[in-house]
């Protein structure tokens, strides 16, 4: 049985290092695992009740719910933007969070990873990312986590792919993730 992982990436940047790390993880996914990248957070308005009517829901954002409900699991990927959360992440989740008590985060497990320029690799935002996905409805599998530090520096020249303690590191987060949903989607 294929489990199927949606990675939704908290930065726009074209060579962020964090969607580098998102492709790694599609790249060294195990078999039976398959990650995909989301393509287009930023095209999705913020989130407005009143754009959120059932038959007129911004395209965009019945992309994101639509990929969201065939997925069996989220892998998210969060830099750190001020200390804090990137918009266009909390954007994703709070779309994904409604409607109300049908969302599409819906108890499905939820790992939250990334990697950032300070010496903690992102850590307050991948920490406020894990509670604001945990109350929209997903399962964080709170004992899966990878904060990478120095990032700017560390991939500079190098892919995460393409360095071994990382490529190690994402290879066993996405296989535990898939190990949680397998889990989830037999019971």
């Amino acid at each position: 049985m294929s489990v199927r992982i949606l990675a939704l990436v908290g930065s726009l940047r074209s060579g962020s290092h964090n969607r580098q790390l998102a492709e790694a993880a599609a790249k060294l996914a195990p078999e039976g695992a398959d990650v995909v990248l989301f393509e287009g957070l930023g095209d999705i308005p913020f989130y407005n009740q009143d754009i959120d009517v059932e038959g007129s829901v911004p395209a965009a954002a019945a992309e994101l719910r639509a990929a969201a409900g065939a997925a069996d699991a989220f892998l998210l990927f969060s830099p750190e933007y001020n200390g804090s959360i990137p918009a266009v992440l909390k954007n994703a989740i709070d779309w994904l969070s409604r409607p109300y008590g049908a969302g599409a985060f819906g108890g499905k497990p939820v790992a939250v990873i990334g990697t950032a320029f300070g010496q903690y690799g992102g850590v307050w935002a991948q920490d406020e990312t894990r509670k604001s996905v945990g109350i929209a409805g997903g399962k964080v599998i709170e004992d899966i986590k990878l904060s990478i530090p120095n990032s700017i520096t560390r991939f500079a020249e190098t892919h995460p792919a393409d360095d071994a303690e990382v490529a190690a590191q994402v290879t066993e987060v996405v296989a535990r993730l898939q190990g949680h949903a397998g889990a989830a989607v037999a019971a």
